[in-house]
């Protein structure tokens, strides 16, 4: 059941004299076989609520995309980063989600009092809290979930067209069977993480396809 409410009065049981503004942090994209991994970060006014914020996994497409134009349209300020396939190859898919949570936060226009992030530990800020399962806790951190898990998805289903063998826009680049069949028939894509595919196409060609990349 979700209960924005509840994730609403969390975030303002944390606020004081010093804490008025609260930014909320989350990620999508670390699990899929292609695809970037997609931050944002997210600033909500606490002077109304939008009812049926919640963890994006838990909310319907549907909602979601209603949920992603209310968000932007009342929040303080949103800042959204990715990292793309070559950068989570070279750097592992932990490390591409802390770059591109750094960033974000630092191009976000209006600096927060308190950072609140999803289960990841930052040390980007003086006054920063990890809460783990923190999209289904903190008002903030939802917001945060659903603008990354919609744009992320448009991206993906943007992909879709370009590559239409693979599924993509309804995978959005996660190893269903259908997307893993495509590998075996067609090869891979440009988007596709290396890192993420020894299991299906071997590490050997792994390997020679990311030696490949690099020399162009």
């Amino acid at each position: 059941m979700i209960d924005t409410k509840k994730l609403f009065d969390y975030d303002k049981s944390l606020m004081s004299e010093k804490v008025k503004l609260i930014a909320g942090m989350d990620e999508v994209g670390r699990g899929p076989l292609a695809g970037p991994v997609v931050v944002a970060c997210v600033m909500m006014p606490y002077d109304e609520m939008i009812d049926g914020v919640f963890d994006s996994k838990k909310v319907t497409k549907k909602n979601r995309e209603r949920l992603y134009d209310e968000i932007q349209k009342k929040a303080i300020a949103i800042s959204i980063w990715k990292e793309e396939q070559d950068i989570i190859d070279t750097v592992n898919i932990l490390n591409a989600t802390k770059l591109s949570m750094k960033k974000a936060f630092e191009n976000l226009t209006i600096k927060p009092d308190l950072l609140l992030i999803d289960a990841v530990k930052m040390n980007i800020c003086d006054n920063e809290k990890s809460i783990i399962k923190g999209d289904a806790t903190s008002y903030a951190i939802a917001c945060a979930s659903i603008v990354a898990k919609v744009y992320r998805d448009r991206i993906m289903e943007g992909y879709s067209k370009k590559y239409p063998q693979y599924d993509f826009e309804n995978n959005v680049g996660y190893g269903t069977k259908k997307h893993i069949d495509a590998i075996k028939k067609f090869g891979i894509t440009r988007i596709h993480r290396l890192s993420f595919l020894k299991n299906i196409i071997g590490e050997e060609e792994c390997k020679r396809i990311y030696l490949e990349r690099e020399a162009k």
